[in-house]
């Protein structure tokens, strides 16, 4: 069994999104190249895909955790005020509702989607949680 992986992405402190190939690291430029990438996962809260994930007043730095379902369709979040929120994905807009939405006790500081078989069961998941 081969493994490869051709790209890799980086958020950096000052919320710019780097795009740099695997093994060479050499940082692509070229948008149309970057566009083309069919990503494996997704865990950041940085590129166009995302920019409807941040309330209307948020801060860049509010939303600190976002992950993509294994199916491509559904994006959940979290943040800093213990939101954790269930999107469309992608979500392109500016100030997108979001689907469901469930608050937890604390920040939110990473979340990942392990197994979900649809938007139903994702928010069934999310509901018996009683964070």
């Amino acid at each position: 069994c081969k493994f490869s992986v051709v790209t890799s992405k980086v958020s950096t402190g000052s919320y710019k999104r780097q795009v740099y190939e695997v093994p060479s690291g050499k940082q692509l430029v070229d948008q149309a190249v970057i566009d083309r990438i069919t990503w494996a996962t997704w865990t950041s809260v940085l590129g166009d895909e995302v920019i409807g994930i941040w309330s209307r007043h948020a801060e860049k730095a509010d939303v600190n955790c976002a992950c993509v379902s294994h199916s491509g369709i559904n994006l959940v979040t979290g943040d800093d005020f213990g939101m954790v929120k269930l999107f469309d994905f992608p979500c392109p807009e500016k100030f997108v509702r979001t689907s469901f939405c469930m608050v937890t006790t604390t920040s939110t500081v990473d979340i990942r989607i392990l197994s979900c078989s649809s938007r139903r069961h994702m928010m069934e998941i999310f509901s018996s949680l009683n964070l």
